[in-house]
C-alpha cells in the first residue's frame, strides 16, 4: 500500500483528503504543520508529500526546497487554493515539483492525479 503524507494547517483539510486517499486504498500520514512533516519524514518512508502551499511558520514553498535537498527522489504536489500561471507551473515541474493540485477538489480528480503522480 502505498504512503501519502498530508500536510495541512487546517485539520478539516487534512481529514477530507486523508478520508478521500484512503477510500482510494493509500495509507495516509497526517501533519499539520511544515516542521511536523519535516519530523515525521525522519520517521517514515512516503511515496508522495501533498503539500498545502500557505501554512504559518514554515511554508510549502519551504518545505518543498527542504525535502528536495534531503530526499531529491521524493514526489511531492502542492494543495493549494492559488492559481499560478502555466508558465511558473512548469517551472515548479523543472524544478522537481509533481503536480500543482487546485483546492477545492473533487473524490475523483484528485484520485485520478495521485494515481498518475505514482505511475511515474
Amino acid at each position: 500500500m502505498k504512503k501519502i503524507m498530508v500536510v495541512d494547517n487546517e485539520p478539516d483539510i487534512v481529514d477530507l483528503t486523508r478520508t478521500v486517499l484512503e477510500i482510494g486504498g493509500y495509507n495516509v500520514i497526517p501533519a499539520y504543520s511544515g516542521e511536523e512533516c519535516l519530523k515525521k519524514l525522519d520517521k517514515n518512508s512516503v511515496d508522495l508529500i501533498l503539500l498545502d502551499i500557505m501554512m504559518p511558520g514554515m511554508s510549502g514553498w519551504d518545505v518543498f526546497n527542504r525535502v528536495k535537498k534531503k530526499y531529491s527522489k521524493m514526489k511531492v504536489a502542492f494543495m493549494s487554493v492559488l492559481e499560478i500561471s502555466d508558465k511558473r507551473k512548469q517551472v515548479l515541474l523543472d524544478e522537481g515539483l509533481s503536480d500543482y493540485i487546485m483546492k477545492p477538489f473533487d473524490k475523483d480528480s484528485l484520485l485520478n492525479k495521485i494515481d498518475k503522480i505514482l505511475e511515474d
